[in-house]
């Protein structure tokens, strides 16, 4: 390579990630698929029939950035307590799209309890144990039917822990006739995929027209879940829900998921997504959505919530200040966006930097809408504060992140309030 010839691609890089084609479903009134952008679910973990800590979760949820929601319907308890979910859910205000998981007995629960079949925006039904034999199918077509009825949509979500046994045992037969040309993680992969693909084939041979259909194929290694959504993408254009299943906890939980899906993201594959974390003992249910947004926006994909670029801090950083200012501002900006989202339209865009010395400081500070560079060890004690690419102050003294966050209020008021839009559009 010569130093005059170009280094990159550069048409490739002004290329836009191009999303995979497919049929869009409406979940309640949210698009799912169909060009529209990756939508962030995510499930409770409380009994569903217990409506006071159900609604309290989902609300919690909801606030936080989750598109959709899926509850537990396993017995009557909980199929007769989603309407009143659903309705509690209303009169605070919150219209989020409630999916049913149903397993086992979810033909015999929805038939029971028609104002649940109602009340639900989707049912989401596992081809693995939604009936065993003989009744297998009629049962499958029992929750397809009444969907057809109710007009409601289906995932139909086929899981590595309760695939269909009947075909992955004849796919092995299948394949030690033929020699054992494929290995038996291989042969369970193309199970997974089959299952998925007969379901939906058998759905729509009921008559669920195929933009009342997601797809889902989850597994809890990240190789087999990339293998299986390449593989399932290849062969249909069903809008896919993306999620690594038993994904762990904590760190372990994140880097597995985000590993996972930000690889089917990038190959365009993917239009809805949950990152399935175990929760610490007592802990946040609504850190899986944060962890998806988080993933999204990360990609490039979605915005969020406005970018905090923070020093990561070395040698040069022994103060804690610019960590602190850095978490307060993140936590602020967290808290707000549900009432900042309606009373300051674009606020999602900001762009905020809190560094921690000289050295990158003032740069990253001019490169963000607002930024403050803080002294680092053996530095003057001084902050200067950027706004829009130029130097506006100088913060001294005890109180500069207190100092620092009131600008960014009056900042985001400025840009984004009903005053900024007025005098931008003159």
């Amino acid at each position: 390579m010569t130093p005059d010839q170009p280094l990159f691609d550069q048409p490739f890089l002004d290329r836009p990630l191009q999303r995979r084609p497919t049929v869009g479903v409406m979940v309640g009134d949210v698009m799912v698929g169909g060009g529209a952008p990756v939508v962030v679910q995510s499930m409770t973990n409380t009994d569903t029939a217990d409506v006071d800590a159900t609604v309290a979760q989902v609300a919690a949820l909801h606030r936080a950035g989750s598109q959709i929601v899926r509850v537990t319907v396993d017995r009557d308890e909980s199929a007769a307590a989603v309407p009143r979910v659903r309705d509690r859910l209303l009169r605070l205000g919150i219209d989020v799209p409630l999916v049913g998981d149903f397993h086992y007995i979810g033909h015999k629960l929805l038939a029971d309890h028609p104002a649940c079949a109602e009340a639900l925006a989707k049912y989401r039904i596992n081809p693995g144990n939604v009936g065993f034999k003989e009744k297998k199918d009629l049962q499958f077509a029992a929750i397809v039917e009444t969907a057809i009825r109710h007009d409601k949509p289906v995932r139909i979500g086929v899981n590595w822990g309760s695939l269909d046994q009947e075909l992955l045992t004849r796919l092995m037969d299948g394949n030690q006739a033929a020699g054992s040309p494929l290995t038996a993680r291989e042969v369970t992969r193309e199970a997974i995929v089959q299952s998925a693909l007969i379901s939906a084939t058998l759905a729509e041979e009921i008559g669920l027209p195929r933009e009342k259909i997601i797809l889902s194929a989850k597994v809890s290694q990240v190789q087999d879940l990339i293998a299986v959504y390449v593989e399932l993408a290849k062969r249909s254009d069903h809008a896919l829900h993306l999620g690594l299943t038993e994904a762990g906890m904590g760190s372990k939980g994140i880097v597995a998921s985000s590993a996972a899906m930000g690889i089917l993201l990038q190959q365009g594959i993917g239009d809805t997504i949950r990152i399935s974390l175990t929760p610490e003992p007592g802990g946040d249910r609504t850190r899986e959505v944060q962890v998806a947004q988080e993933l999204l926006q990360t990609m490039g994909f979605r915005q969020f919530l406005p970018v905090v670029a923070a020093c990561p801090g070395c040698g040069r950083t022994t103060s804690t200040v610019f960590q602190e200012l850095a978490a307060g501002i993140e936590e602020d900006l967290r808290r707000n966006m549900p009432v900042w989202r309606e009373k300051y339209p674009g606020v999602e865009e900001l762009k905020v930097a809190v560094m921690g010395c000289i050295v990158n400081g003032p740069g990253e500070s001019k490169h963000a809408d607002i930024g403050i560079s803080l002294p680092g060890t053996g530095e003057s004690p001084a902050a200067p504060v950027f706004i829009d690419g130029r130097k506006a102050a100088t913060l001294r003294g005890p109180d500069i992140a207190a100092d620092f966050q009131k600008m960014l209020a009056d900042y985001i008021e400025r840009r984004f309030g009903a005053g900024g839009k007025q005098a931008a559009a003159e």
